[in-house]
């Protein structure tokens, strides 16, 4: 729960999830993308693509 609360993430976004072990768990987060930055890389594309057009 503590990686899921770095990441900004709801308690339970994957811990919550029946038959998963620990590994498997830091696995999906570690794969996982922190949803303040993606939000922010979306912004300054769109932002870059508005510039240009």
């Amino acid at each position: 729960m503590f990686v899921e609360w770095l990441m900004g993430l709801l308690c339970g976004w994957v811990t919550a999830i029946p038959g998963l072990t620990r590994n498997q768990m830091l696995k999906a987060l570690g794969n996982g993308v922190v949803p303040q930055q993606g939000t922010a890389a979306l912004a300054y594309l769109l932002n870059r693509i508005e510039v240009a057009a």
